[in-house]
């Protein structure tokens, strides 16, 4: 039994070499292949990716959730694991992830921590080893058997925002959910250009959109709106 992991880009030069060298490093020949599903990046995230030794390819669609179907289409081996760009997982995520499906769950993901000693960032930390719906997005990286992935027919490649949340409330409907006690080191970023509780607001106003029946065209210019990025 081997891995996928599918890592969706866009304009990721600057991270991605270094998250696949990661990885491969600590695949313990469990690892059968690296995906970068990239959506039409400017920048030279794909001449990066090919040259650490990932498969590349552009997806005909962009958007993650689109990008990510593409990967798992092109996936061999038994087990997806979809990675984030500024996600690093921990060192032993090959045999987590194979030792959990082995004990029949078909789905899960980590815990979180962030890559600074922001108190604030701590405590959003803290809570994503409860199993709330809140934590259940994609940075905390997240596999998914073959087969499940399939039985749902993936991501809504509709979706440009929450795909993760919806694709976990379908899996989680039919499988078994594992939350490991090990944690993924993901970016601060996002906090650069915006406060802890401008990220926190925005946060909660889509989950509370999703939840409503709101468009995806509304939740994307609500988050766009309420953040800003580099």
């Amino acid at each position: 039994m081997q891995l996928s992991i599918i890592i969706p880009t866009y304009n990721e030069a600057d991270n991605i070499a270094s998250l696949i060298a990661y990885l491969s490093s600590n695949a313990n020949d469990l690892v059968a292949e690296i995906i970068v599903a990239d959506g039409g990046s400017t920048d030279h995230t794909m001449q990066a990716a090919q040259t650490a030794g990932a498969i590349a390819v552009t997806s005909p669609n962009k958007g993650r959730a689109a990008q990510m179907n593409y990967g798992a289409s092109l996936a061999k081996a038994e087990i997806l694991y979809f990675v984030h760009a500024d996600s690093l997982p921990p060192k032993k995520f090959a045999t987590d992830i194979i030792d959990a499906v082995n004990n029949g769950y078909a789905l899960g993901r980590y815990q979180t921590k962030f890559d600074t000693n922001n108190w604030m960032l701590k405590m959003n930390a803290f809570f994503t080893r409860f199993d709330w719906a809140m934590c259940s997005g994609g940075d905390q990286t997240l596999f998914i058997t073959k087969q499940l992935f399939s039985a749902l027919n993936g991501y809504d490649g509709n979706m440009h925002i929450m795909e993760e949340y919806d694709l976990v409330k379908r899996a989680r409907a039919i499988s078994k959910y594992k939350i490991f006690s090990g944690k993924a080191l993901i970016s601060s970023r996002k906090y650069d250009t915006n406060s802890w509780l401008q990220v926190q607001k925005a946060n909660y106003r889509v989950v509370q959109m999703y939840k409503n029946g709101a468009s995806q065209k509304a939740m994307v210019n609500c988050y766009k709106k309420m953040l800003k990025y580099r």
